[in-house]
């Protein structure tokens, strides 16, 4: 009878550690040898995953009577060679990360002496080693530069490149009244030890 009872307990252990197993099993992923995946676990349980390396953001100000707005995704150095390296030279560059970087002006603006009707751009660039070309395009909903187009492109403009004194980790737009004239202001980009700018005047 006691050998009964012995046996009986070893068979019920059994079947509730099958059981558990199989149940734990039901929301989790195991591997090729069969052993729970506890990451995953986690996830489920609700932990959020890491944050965007490349965040979208924004940059906007009023110049004179004008909203300057915008729109870029901002990726960070993160020890990496940025130009002639992750940006290649002398090639189209969406001037930040995944979607195109968007400029909109509510008012018409002028650029190097060139007439920019209100509305919204795509910003590109084209760095280079001595200079950078700055690229304003009517196409503004596109994926990085894959859809883009020069002959859709409204103004080119050649630029300096400047050095900044200390490092800029995560790529920046800046937009600046000039507090000289009312009706102008500068667009800057920066990042790494790079800054390109421009100017723009409200008509």
């Amino acid at each position: 009878m006691r050998r009964i009872f012995i046996f009986s307990l070893f068979v019920l252990s059994i079947l509730l550690t099958t059981t558990a197993c199989q149940q734990g099993t039901s929301g989790e992923e195991t591997d090729s040898s069969g052993h729970h995946d506890h990451a995953t676990e986690n996830v489920a349980e609700g932990q959020t995953s890491a944050k965007p390396l490349s965040p979208r953001t924004n940059a906007m100000a009023n110049i004179g009577a004008a909203h300057v707005h915008i729109n870029y995704s901002s990726p960070s150095v993160r020890g990496r060679t940025i130009w002639g390296g992750l940006v290649a030279f002398d090639q189209v560059w969406v001037t930040g990360a995944h979607s195109a970087t968007s400029i909109d002006f509510n008012k018409d603006v002028s650029i190097n002496n060139q007439t920019i009707p209100a509305g919204t751009y795509g910003f590109f660039t084209i760095p280079g080693k001595e200079e950078w070309t700055l690229i304003l395009n009517k196409n503004y909903k596109q994926h990085l530069a894959d859809d883009y187009s020069q002959a859709e492109d409204l103004l080119r403009l050649q630029v300096v490149p400047e050095q900044l004194p200390e490092i800029m980790e995560a790529l920046t737009y800046e937009v600046q009244p000039l507090a000289e004239e009312d009706n102008k202001g500068i667009i800057s980009v920066m990042w790494e030890y790079k800054k390109v700018s421009f100017e723009v005047e409200v008509l």
